[in-house]
């Protein structure tokens, strides 16, 4: 039988590779992964690997001429695109964005027979989307999707003069007026505590020294011959901070606010004319948009930027996109991943999707974790693992999942507040169904997620795993939080499957995969299709 060869880009642990690896038909020849305790993770559990550390960097055509043609690439590039959420934020895109044209880039030069291309489901919305850069320009494919104009907001209106759209032009003022990092964020946090006068002084106390260092340079911008509006409101923030940190307080506090807003909402504009031109991103015009100033650009669906490079000349690539849930493949939690097959146009014959093992008798808490409930967990990452003995009630799930060494058994060290919010909760409780006077650590305790301090119940399955230590979920029965194994069996990694790094970067990587079980399914679905070209080439 044929074994076919893979690269897993943005591998993480290796949740893919290692369902794709179960199936006995699949080589993982390569891989690519940034993060380095996830590499050493992999590098653990897929040994013969060669493993790149930067996708961006990959030669691909050195790649093809040391390991041959590659029959399938898998990956789930990160994605957080251009979103109304993104213009609330500090910054205006993410460099998440360009990994997922990475991934589309060793797809048109690897040229493999499939692809499978994971994400959250939510990348199906078009509201996420990449904003139009230069190099966009020169490209007829993009262009020709479809697009839309979108506002980034450089000035608010409560910050803006008359030359501010004219200042927005010119970069070269992001090079004389930009503070630097670390007092911007000193500022800020300042501006953050606006509606609290004794979080404001604490701040402030906090970092004096560094304040009147800076201020007081701030402050002689004036005296240049012609200062610029940026100098004076820069000088007038400094003078009433360094009057504040004089008199230990102000009777104007609202004042001082607006000293310090109006030189703020300028670096800020800053920030953004410098992350546009660091971004390559092409602004079409600058105008004004209900007295604020903004940079008008154009975005397109990072799903139509999928389609639309992969499914036409030369690349002619057959795209199946499909919202799967782990749950109907047989792993214990409901866990919905958006994937796209695509299948090059010179493969024959129809694909198929892996259709749904699973629909009504699911797999539980209990199916894949009762079975370590006796087992003492260590709160130290570096536990020696635990040898394990028989277990003859284990159930189908644990019989795939047992192994005779245990790894990973370890777990938070619970503190006395956490404590006694385990010892408050019943199964499938959580944080919101605690007595008010468990509740005072949270500035605001109504807004928190309903996943937060989640009992766990064995019956049923769980939720989708996300890092489950800043979760804090708890053991159905044991008043303790789940630990990275449980955490890893509610994924479906076997127990051979070996973690590595710190404590909270175990948690994330278990949290961030694949489940190996899903990723079964796929690898499963993708065979029929391979054999049958594989006999016609023969």
């Amino acid at each position: 039988m044929n074994t076919y060869k893979v690269v897993d880009l943005f591998s993480g642990a290796g949740g893919l590779s290692l369902g794709f690896s179960q199936t006995g038909r699949f080589s993982i020849v390569a891989a690519a992964e940034n993060n380095s305790n996830a590499r050493k993770t992999y590098l653990r559990n897929h040994k013969n690997t060669r493993l790149y550390s930067d996708v961006r960097t990959i030669d691909y055509q050195e790649l093809l001429e040391s390991l041959g043609d590659i029959d399938v690439v898998i990956g789930g590039p990160p994605c957080q695109g251009f979103s109304n959420a993104n213009r609330q934020h500090t910054t205006i895109v993410s460099m998440n964005n360009h990994l997922v044209k990475e991934y589309v880039r060793a797809i048109c030069e690897l040229k493999p027979k499939a692809f499978v291309m994971e994400n959250v489901a939510m990348l199906r919305s078009h509201l996420h989307r990449f904003i139009v850069d230069e190099n966009d320009l020169l490209d007829q494919r993009v262009m020709d999707l479809d697009m839309q104009e979108d506002k980034i907001e450089l000035l608010p209106e409560s910050a803006s003069f008359p030359e501010a759209l004219e200042f927005a032009k010119q970069l070269q003022n992001v090079i004389s007026y930009a503070w630097t990092e670390e007092f911007y964020k000193i500022i800020n946090l300042l501006y953050r505590n606006r509606i609290n006068p004794p979080k404001f002084a604490k701040a402030v106390g906090k970092y004096k020294k560094t304040l009147i260092s800076k201020l007081s340079v701030l402050k002689g911008g004036t005296e240049e011959e012609n200062p610029s509006l940026v100098q004076l409101w820069d000088a007038t923030m400094a003078t009433s901070i360094l009057k504040y940190i004089e008199n230990d307080g102000t009777d104007n506090f609202a004042g001082l606010i607006r000293d310090i807003e109006k030189a703020l909402m300028l670096q800020r504009m800053l920030s953004r004319m410098q992350e546009i031109n660091e971004n390559n991103i092409h602004v079409f015009r600058y105008e004004l948009d209900r007295g604020s100033v903004v940079a008008v650009v154009k975005s397109y669906a990072v799903l139509d930027y999928i389609k639309g490079i992969l499914e036409n000349a030369p690349y002619n690539y057959r795209l199946e996109p499909k919202v799967l849930n782990a749950i109907d493949y047989g792993a214990p939690q409901r866990r919905e991943r958006f994937i796209i097959v695509g299948i090059s146009a010179e493969m024959a014959g129809e694909y198929i999707l892996p259709k749904a093992e699973f629909t009504d008798n699911y797999r539980t808490v209990y199916d894949a974790i009762s079975d370590l409930q006796d087992i003492p967990v260590s709160t130290e990452v570096a536990a020696k693992p635990i040898v394990l003995g028989e277990c003859p009630a284990l159930t189908e799930l644990g019989r795939q999942l047992r192994g005779k060494i245990l790894y990973n058994h370890v777990c938070t060290a619970t503190k006395e507040t956490a404590q006694k919010r385990f010892e408050a909760l019943k199964e499938g409780q959580n944080f919101h169904d605690l007595d008010p006077s468990l509740k005072t650590t949270y500035s605001n305790a109504d807004r928190t997620q309903n996943t937060i301090y989640m009992r766990l119940r064995y019956n049923e399955p769980s939720g989708t795993v996300v890092n489950v230590r800043k979760s804090m979920w708890i053991h159905p029965e044991l008043d303790r939080a789940i630990s990275i194994r449980e955490a890893a069996r509610l994924q479906t990694f076997p127990d051979t499957f070996v973690f590595e790094g710190t404590k909270d970067s175990q948690y994330q990587q278990v949290g961030n995969a694949v489940p190996p079980i899903l990723a079964k399914a796929i690898a499963k679905s993708l065979l029929p299709i391979l054999d049958s070209n594989c006999k016609d080439e023969n």
